[in-house]
């Protein structure tokens, strides 16, 4: 780097702290203020699943209910920072930054029960575990995440991501380790990247491109690049679901070098040979030679949601399996007892963390309602972010809506252009934004 561009890019950044200085920590971070007055209540409230959407909702039912009892069911002790899994896979985080400990975040007397939801009889109002257990309720929130269902690729082995070239982001932060290895092996060499996407919704429908971006990035740090191809193939027509967000993408891949193809399913991988099969619509199959590929895992509801009443029976949500809740009211649409929160609702967009940051104050307000015999009456606009990495030191912040609206609330950042202040939100601002929401302050 020449004396010159360091001032400048010193400079820049400056600039951009101070900034980041001066400015409340937006609006995305934000919620509504809990109810001065607790309400007073003997029901019991289950809560299944511990992720951020779980805890959140925990938390901020202990403040605004007043003698109610609160059981969350999950046997996972380790909570895991799942927005950093793509930093720690691409080199930027240690994997230590996405681990933390949900002992740390539970609030005081609620009751733990360290299992898993094996299903759910909502006709009953009870939930039954792993272990045999029937726990009945009066009020539920289902936050048990989404599947990730890796056996629709045959030959596919999340226990051999790390070796001849396998990746994925998705399972775990071991998982994110062995991908950063696998991207560092790669671009020390080069040769040709695959790049996958399903037809499925996805947790994180960002992640697939940001690991592009930054595996082109890695290769070109590495001067690499230049014996290196990349192909990104989509099982769908697009690479993003928002509209202005996908072309965007698109002509920054052509500008780069980065090939796309459309309507290419993964359906099989053959990880000794390094091949993988991709099926057309038209039934036909293609393989595809690689050095380093990274795998996106079809999502779907978890059987113990899937195989329940509580799934959706018909409509666009139904072949996965998702909750069937009011897009609206997080409430479900035919066991007024029951909400949902985060990556298990069938609605139609919303499998983030910044989904929860907006939607868990709303799921406890609107519980808190209807335990008090009112009805449900905040709305959720479907709000989305993701911070977008398109390169180290550089991203776009996209937020938007259900209707695939930009929504953008920082006046200092245009959503489709990329900045270093947004790779600093990124970076440094949204975890202790997602603990503030954790503990159920924001």
């Amino acid at each position: 780097m020449n004396t010159q561009y360091a001032a400048y890019t010193n400079s820049t950044r400056r600039r951009w702290l101070q900034a980041l200085a001066s400015t409340p920590l937006v609006p995305t971070l934000t919620a509504p203020a809990l109810a001065d007055v607790a309400t007073k209540t003997k029901a019991h409230i289950v809560i299944a699943g511990s992720g951020l959407g779980g805890i959140a909702v925990a938390n901020r039912l202990s403040k605004l209910l007043d003698g109610a009892k609160i059981t969350i069911i999950d046997r996972k002790e380790e909570h895991n920072y799942q927005p950093g899994y793509t930093l720690v896979a691409s080199g930027v985080w240690p994997v230590s930054k996405v681990r933390d400990r949900n002992a740390d975040f539970l609030p005081a007397g609620i009751e733990w029960v360290k299992d898993m939801v094996a299903s759910f009889d909502p006709a009953a109002n009870t939930v039954s575990t792993v272990s045999g257990q029937r726990i009945r309720y009066d009020f539920l929130v289902v936050g048990i995440g989404v599947y990730l269902d890796y056996a629709q690729i045959t030959g596919m082995d999340i226990s051999a991501i790390g070796r001849e070239g396998l990746t994925s982001v998705y399972p775990s932060p071991e998982a994110a380790q062995a991908t950063w290895a696998t991207m560092q092996a790669f671009a020390a060499k080069g040769g040709n990247a695959v790049m996958t996407l399903p037809s499925t919704p996805l947790k994180c429908a960002g992640a697939p491109l940001k690991m592009t971006f930054m595996l082109r990035d890695r290769l070109f740090k590495a001067g690499t690049l230049g014996t290196s191809k990349i192909r990104f193939e989509s099982a769908l027509g697009n690479v993003f679901g928002v509209k202005a967000v996908n072309d965007n993408v698109l002509g920054r891949w052509r500008d780069l070098g980065i090939d796309v193809d459309f309507s290419r399913k993964l359906t099989a991988i053959d990880i000794g040979a390094r091949r993988a099969t991709f099926a057309f619509p038209d039934g036909q199959t293609q393989e595809m030679p690689y050095d380093f590929i990274h795998v996106v895992p079809p999502t779907r509801a978890p059987d113990a949601v899937k195989n329940s009443e509580l799934a959706w029976k018909d409509g666009p949500f139904a072949t996965g399996g998702w909750l069937e809740v009011d897009k609206r009211t997080l409430q479900h649409r035919r066991f007024p007892n029951v909400f949902g929160i985060g990556d298990i609702n069938g609605t139609p967009r919303g499998k983030t963390a910044a989904t929860v940051k907006k939607s868990a104050p709303l799921v406890a307000h609107n519980l808190v309602e209807v335990i008090a015999g009112r009805v449900a009456n905040e709305n959720f606009d479907g709000y989305t972010s993701c911070p977008l990495i398109t390169r180290e030191g550089s991203a776009m912040l996209i937020e938007f809506d259900y209707e695939g609206n930009l929504t953008p609330t920082l006046p200092m950042i245009e959503p489709l252009q990329d900045s270093f202040f947004a790779w600093l939100m990124k970076v440094r601002m949204l975890k202790p934004a997602y603990i503030s929401v954790l503990k159920g302050r924001v």
